[in-house]
C-alpha cells in the first residue's frame, strides 16, 4: 500500500491525485460514487468491540496510534472511500473549554454544571485546538501516512448549536426546553455561548484540515428541533461565520443535520460546499432546494439495513436514482450506522454503490 509521507501532510495536492470523495464534494465528475458512513467507525465492527472490552471511549481518542487503528478497521473492512475520524464532539468542549463530563453508555454526554449563566461562560477555557487535543492531531497525521491515497481522511466537528443544547442541558435531550429557555428569555447570553462555541469549533476543524484531514463535516445533529423563524434567528449567523471561515482552509466542508426538511434553504444559505440530509426527505427534493451549486450527501434511513438485502438495495437504488446522475452526490445513511447493523450488509452496499 502506497504511503504519504508526514512532510506531505497538508500539502496541497492535483486535483487529479485527491480522493473521489474530496472530487465528488467540488461537485467534479469521477469515476465512481464515493461512499461512507457515519459512525462506521465502531458500534457494528467486531474488532472494534474486541478493543473496547480493552479501552474506553476517551483512552482510544486520547491515544493516536489506538484512535488510527479504530478509525482504518471499516476501511478494511467495508472498502468505504473514506476514514472518518474516531473521535467524540464532545472532546473539544472538554479539553478546550475545561468542561467537566462524563461519557455515560446508553446515556450520552453528562455535564457536571450546565451552563445556565454569563459567570458559567466565563469559566469557560479558551485553549487552541492544537494545545487542547493534540492527539486528534497526531491520529490524522497517522491516517495520512497509513492511507491509500484514494481513500480521504475526514475530520468533523459538533456545531455549536448541538455543543450547546448539551452544555446547558447538562445531558441529551428531544426537547431541548432549558436550551430554548436561554434563547428566548436571555438572548445576549446566548449570543455569547454560541460565540465562544463557534469560535472553538472554527478553529478546531481548521487544525484538522492544517494535520491533514481533506473533508471536514459539521454535525448539527439536534437542529432539527427548531422552527425556521428560531433557526435564522439564533443559529444562522454563527454557522455562517464558521463555513465563511473554513474556506481559508482549503478543504471541502459537508454541513449536516437530523430533521432538517424545513430549514435546508436556510441551511443552505449558512454554507457549506455539500449539505447532509437525513432519511426524511427525499433527495432530489432537497438537492433543488439547497441548489445544484454543491453537492449534497445521503441519505438511506439505516434502519433499512437491518431488513433483508432486497429492501435495502431497493432503497439504495432509489437514493441514487434521485441524484439524477448529477456530479456532486456522496452516497451515506441519513444517519449513524446502527449498533445491530450486519457488517455484511455495509459491505453488499458498498459494493452494489461502487457498482451503480
Amino acid at each position: 500500500m502506497k504511503t504519504i509521507e508526514a512532510s506531505e501532510v497538508g500539502r496541497p495536492a492535483a486535483d487529479h491525485l485527491l480522493p473521489r470523495l474530496v472530487r465528488a464534494a467540488r461537485r467534479e465528475v469521477v469515476d465512481r460514487r464515493p461512499v461512507w458512513f457515519m459512525r462506521q467507525a465502531g458500534r457494528s465492527l467486531p474488532e472494534y468491540r474486541k478493543i473496547r472490552e480493552s479501552y474506553d471511549l476517551f483512552t482510544i481518542c486520547q491515544n493516536p496510534e489506538l484512535c488510527a487503528e479504530v478509525t482504518l478497521q471499516p476501511v478494511r473492512r467495508l472498502g468505504v472511500d473514506g476514514a472518518v475520524l474516531f473521535a467524540d464532539i464532545m472532546l473539544p468542549v472538554a479539553f478546550g473549554l475545561g468542561v467537566e463530563l462524563q461519557l455515560v453508555d446508553g446515556v450520552g454526554p453528562v455535564v457536571d454544571h450546565p451552563i445556565r449563566s454569563q459567570p458559567d461562560i466565563d469559566r469557560l477555557q479558551a485553549r487552541p485546538a492544537g494545545e487542547a487535543v493534540p492527539f486528534v492531531m497526531e491520529t490524522i497525521k497517522l491516517l495520512r501516512r497509513e492511507l491509500d491515497p484514494s481513500v480521504a481522511v475526514i475530520g468533523f466537528s459538533g456545531a455549536p448549536f448541538t455543543l450547546a443544547g448539551y452544555l446547558i442541558e447538562g445531558k441529551p435531550s428531544r426537547e431541548f426546553l432549558a436550551t430554548k429557555t436561554m434563547m428566548y428569555s436571555e438572548p445576549a447570553l446566548w449570543d455569547a455561548l454560541m460565540t465562544r462555541l463557534s469560535g472553538l469549533v472554527l478553529d478546531y476543524l481548521l487544525t484538522q484540515v492544517e494535520a491533514g484531514a481533506q473533508i471536514v463535516q459539521v454535525f448539527d445533529s439536534w437542529v432539527g428541533s427548531l422552527s425556521p423563524a428560531d433557526y435564522r434567528r439564533y443559529v444562522l449567523p454563527h454557522m455562517a461565520g464558521i463555513f465563511s471561515g473554513l474556506r481559508r482552509g482549503g478543504a471541502p466542508s459537508i454541513h449536516f443535520g437530523t430533521g432538517t426538511a424545513g430549514i435546508l434553504s436556510l441551511m443552505r444559505e449558512a454554507g457549506g460546499d455539500v449539505i447532509g440530509v437525513d432519511w426524511r426527505v427525499d433527495l432530489g427534493d432537497a438537492w433543488r432546494v439547497t441548489g445544484y451549486d454543491r453537492g449534497i450527501q445521503g441519505n438511506l434511513d439505516p434502519a433499512l439495513l437491518l431488513g433483508p438485502w432486497p429492501v435495502v438495495e431497493d432503497g439504495a437504488r432509489r437514493v441514487i436514482e434521485a441524484a439524477g446522475g448529477r456530479p456532486g452526490h456522496i452516497f451515506n445513511l441519513g444517519h449513524g450506522v446502527l449498533p445491530a447493523t450486519p457488517v455484511e450488509q455495509l459491505q453488499r452496499l458498498v459494493e452494489f454503490v461502487h457498482g451503480s
